[in-house]
């Protein structure tokens, strides 16, 4: 039972938060329900891998929970990332209104989320993936604007119509599996499957392109640059930082867990997706250095960043995914601290275009020093943790031996000067915007400066001491073949 805990606490939880009138109550149970999820999502990390049916539907279609390595590797970063955004969140969604539907929702996607992470097959994760779409389009339409109204059903249109695309998926892969549930190595039975290979080659692709519209991964990464601008900059975080990286755990569980390597490795589908995934990561980065709205240039670095990882994915070796996983952790913490920032400048100041930010260093010089840490990070400048996934990831390309492969190092390599383009210039015209300009200083409180903090000093400590997390996902990376 202490597997379904961290999934029906946030989920029970978020409806009394609902009911909360009184905020200092209502912000006290989120934070306990959030803390408390946390401290049960370690424990089971803590624990040896457990298992547990919830209901048969018919035959071997079954809902199920399995704690096994990658479960745990993704309930510790969601409970990382979502404790010190929700801490944020307090002082921003008091500005903005509508707190108690912001923090209800917020509570119940972090029990979809831990769900998403045990579900032992893809019945199960299916399920929980449709219903993190629909917990969290709410924190886009959180505005009720025009313009969020749009993108919000964008963003739920793109989720569930990728879903859709890898359900109808399964439907065909099904028959070739040789248990219902996710192996490592793949569950696909080779005998069977070598009959339709080519089918279930067709399969696996549409599968991936639907699981990666979550991602960001071209064709269906539009909704992030439509979303980001409009949702409160707490649900920016999480969006960048976790939920796209729900795809991305969708790509996984099927490459790896339902496919696997060796049914994959040198086939057409990779080189395809391999493709899409390149042009994300170019083409994302093209976008984010000719948009000057604030946070829709730093939606399409999500695009450009989190396809860094799929890139690693799709190299089908244990360097790859070693890399691909420290990508996903290091993504998270620097973009959640460029979403906070500019969720903190757009608050104080009402600024909403790169533009505007002129002078913004002095103004608010530890909110920008967060942000500067962050965009050196994700650039990949040593010694913050940017640069070890990004250098690995290099190492990866180059000693899978595919030309292909060495090739979309280039394209790696073009985006990170991009990525400086566009980010680089936000810091020096606000550090330094000319000796006649005059401000006033208007720095946010400390309990949105703290989140931003924790993660800024999360990245510069991994990045100088990457050994142990690098030495957990590289056994993680190694049973997965």
């Amino acid at each position: 039972m202490l597997l379904l805990a961290p999934i029906l606490l946030p989920l029970v939880g978020g409806i009394f938060v609902f009911r909360q009138k009184t905020e200092s109550v209502r912000n006290r149970l989120t934070l306990t329900l959030v803390a408390a999820t946390a401290l049960l999502a370690l424990a089971v990390c803590w624990m040896p891998q457990q298992s547990l049916e919830l209901l048969t539907i018919q035959g071997e279609l079954r809902m199920a929970l399995c704690s096994d390595q990658l479960a745990k590797f993704f309930m510790v970063l969601v409970a990382c990332i979502w404790a010190p955004v929700l801490v944020f969140s307090f002082p921003y969604i008091r500005h903005a209104g509508g707190e108690q539907s912001f923090l209800g929702f917020y509570t119940m996607a972090l029990g979809i989320l831990m769900g998403l992470a045990l579900s032992a097959n893809f019945v199960t994760f299916y399920m929980f993936f449709e219903l993190m779409s629909l917990l969290t389009v709410p924190l886009v339409l959180h505005n009720a604007t025009a313009a969020s109204r749009r993108a919000g059903f964008k963003y739920l249109g793109y989720s569930v119509f990728g879903a859709g695309m890898a359900l109808a998926g399964y439907f065909f892969v099904a028959y070739y599996l040789a248990v219902p549930d996710f192996v490592a190595g793949g569950a696909v039975d080779p005998v069977r499957a070598a009959e339709h290979r080519e089918l279930l080659l067709v399969v696996y692709c549409l599968m991936i392109v639907g699981f990666g519209a979550k991602a960001g991964m071209m064709p269906m990464q539009s909704w992030l640059p439509a979303a980001h601008p409009v949702a409160p900059a707490p649900a920016s975080a999480v969006l960048s930082g976790v939920i796209t990286k729900g795809g991305v755990l969708a790509v996984i569980r099927v490459t790896y867990y339902m496919f696997g390597a060796d049914f994959l490795r040198g086939s057409w589908p990779i080189i395809v997706l391999m493709v899409l995934a390149l042009c994300t990561v170019f083409v994302g980065s093209m976008l984010a250095y000719r948009d000057h709205q604030f946070k829709r240039r730093l939606a399409y670095s999500t695009v450009s960043q989190v396809s860094y990882v799929l890139f690693g994915l799709l190299l089908l070796t244990p360097a790859g995914v070693q890399a691909a996983l420290l990508q996903m952790v290091f993504h998270a913490l620097a973009k959640d601290t460029l979403f906070l920032a500019a969720g903190a400048v757009i608050l104080s100041t009402n600024y909403t275009r790169v533009d505007q930010l002129r002078g913004i260093g002095r103004r608010m010089p530890t909110t920008m020093w967060c942000f500067t840490l962050a965009a050196l990070s994700l650039i990949g400048i040593p010694p913050l943790a940017g640069f070890v996934s990004k250098w690995y990831l290099l190492s990866a390309g180059l000693d899978s031996g595919s030309l292909f492969a060495i090739a979309g190092l280039v394209v790696l390599m073009l985006s990170a000067v991009l990525t400086a383009g566009y980010l680089l210039p936000i810091v020096t015209r606000g550090f330094f915007p000319g000796r006649d300009f005059i401000v006033e200083r208007r720095e946010v409180g400390p309990q949105m400066l703290w989140p931003m903090i924790v993660f800024v000093a999360a990245a510069l400590l991994l990045g100088l001491f990457p050994g142990g997390l690098m030495e957990w996902l590289g056994e993680l990376a190694g049973g997965m073949f």
